[in-house]
């Protein structure tokens, strides 16, 4: 009989009293690793209380202690890398360099939280007034909660829990119930790195623990990741229940090829940006848009796609590994279909076979060419291994594409051009731009700033708009009376 997944509350983990639970399927053969509960309002409640009570006491812990926890955090994750990259890759099908590389862009976000004093420094200038001085504080929120996707179960709860929680607030993590078994380990490294109880409080479950989360209270702030409709309905529940929210959901990201690029690592970074992951990153290259002559190496991305084999994920000569359920393989499968009607599909990855593992959500790689950007696959995330192409015969005919799209997460230009390259990163309407860079998501000194209908909300993730979002401003204006006589009562707005 597979176990039951706990809850973390108050700095221990324990049983959930919930009678529900779903099960955790290891995507590469279907084997059940775990049943997750979905936690009871009772329990919610409860991890909320928790976190309200730490937080009296946490805000008043010197950033430089809180940084100091952020230091031990990031060494203990580092030192079991690879641990969590194997529980990743089973629960979540990533292949074990790419799982250990979504344990590595989280472990970048904490060492910046490690850098937390220097980030919540106000500011001050004196005499803004005769005799009179204005500086501010930045004071964190309270209880804050992240709700995550299944495609990064250890990167993207890092992004969150750890700048939250360093700029004095405690937090409340309702991770994917497809792979929850990462963020329960990073709970207990977080533990083990010395936070204190009620800190950080996970939970685990599906719409109605998410309600939950949006409705309660005493809860300050939301922060999500996942689908565009899902992002939709957090943002405009989050807001009407009067909370913070920063809302990342879906996107089409285009790759804008010029004819004087370098071919050869153009190709080769195309496919790598378009299928790995399975196509299952909301920064993957979904559209190539080739100008001008550029359109002749359609073929050699064909080509190299061919090389492309997914398989398990602790073998070295895997490409990428499985969708992450057999829902998901169904939903790709259908939109594969739906494209051969609407364009020219020069590869078909439909019945993909990987040997030894009959039960596995595989699609091959798949390649449609001449894709009208009127198509229901243009128009829609397939979140598979599926790269659409298109061509255009000059750059600002690419940029108008790009531009018309509903979405802005993600882009990026390959050329050998500094006009080209300045032009497209300065009129394309897209918050994240890669020069020769397939995917470019920011380091986290700087912020995740996805645009349109990408992102709903204010303040980023990470860097310095996640300080932003997680704490609030207190400006002071002061003065001390010196001796002398007084000037009366002041009857006017302006300062004396």
């Amino acid at each position: 009989m597979t176990s039951k997944l706990p809850l973390f509350l108050n700095g221990e983990f324990v049983k959930s009293k919930s009678k529900k639970t779903l099960e955790v399927t290891n995507p590469l053969s279907q084997e059940v690793l775990c049943q997750v509960p979905c936690a009871t309002k009772e329990e919610i409640d409860q991890a909320v209380l928790s976190a309200c009570d730490a937080f009296l006491t946490w805000k008043e812990i010197p950033p430089p202690e809180r940084a100091r926890l952020m230091m031990a955090y990031a060494a203990l994750l580092k030192e079991h890398q690879e641990e969590l990259a194997e529980i990743l890759s089973k629960e979540n099908g990533k292949t074990f360099e790419d799982a250990k590389g979504d344990v590595w862009r989280g472990i970048e976000v904490v060492e910046q939280a490690a850098n937390i004093p220097s980030l919540l420094m106000g500011e001050t200038l004196e005499n803004v007034a005769r005799g009179i001085d204005s500086y501010s504080y930045v004071q964190p929120l309270g209880v804050c909660a992240g709700i995550t996707p299944f495609n990064f179960p250890a990167m993207i709860p890092l992004w969150m829990f750890p700048m939250a929680i360093a700029c004095g607030n405690t937090f409340l993590l309702k991770p994917s119930e497809q792979d929850p078994m990462t963020p329960n380990r990073l709970a207990e490294l977080f533990v083990e790195a010395g936070a204190p109880k009620g800190v950080l409080q996970v939970i685990h479950g599906t719409k109605q623990q998410v309600d939950d989360i949006l409705t309660h209270p005493d809860i300050k702030t939301i922060s999500f990741v996942g689908s565009v409709p899902v992002g939709q309905y957090i943002y405009k529940t989050g807001t009407e229940n009067l909370k913070r929210v920063q809302a990342f959901a879906g996107a089409k990201n285009h790759m804008v090829i010029m004819p004087d690029a370098d071919k050869q690592r153009t190709v080769e970074n195309l496919v790598g940006a378009s299928v790995g992951a399975a196509g299952q990153r909301c920064m993957a290259i979904s559209v190539a848009i080739f100008v001008g002559k550029s359109k002749e190496w359609i073929q050699d991305v064909k080509q190299e796609m061919e090389k492309v084999k997914p398989g398990p994920w602790d073998s070295p000569e895997s490409g990428y590994g499985p969708l992450i359920s057999k829902t998901a393989k169904e939903r790709v499968l259908s939109l594969i279909e739906t494209g051969k009607s609407e364009a020219m599909c020069l590869l078909d990855g439909s019945n993909c076979q990987v040997e030894g593992f009959p039960e596995g959500n595989w699609i091959g790689p798949t390649l449609f060419t001449d894709v009208p950007t009127s198509s229901t696959i243009y128009k829609t995330e397939i979140f598979g291994p599926v790269l659409l192409t298109m061509n255009v015969d000059t750059l600002d005919e690419a940029i108008r594409v790009v531009n018309l799209n509903p979405y802005g997460n993600g882009t990026s230009i390959f050329t050998g051009s500094g006009r080209a390259a300045r032009k497209y990163r300065h009129e394309v309407e897209v918050g994240q731009v890669g020069i020769n860079i397939p995917i470019p998501v920011p380091l986290p000194f700087f912020s995740f700033t996805g645009w349109k209908g990408s992102f709903y909300g204010d303040l980023h993730a990470y860097g310095k708009q996640a300080v932003r979002f997680y704490t609030e401003t207190k400006t002071v204006t002061e003065r001390w009376f010196e001796g002398g006589d007084s000037e009366g009562a002041n009857l006017t707005i302006k300062l004396k």
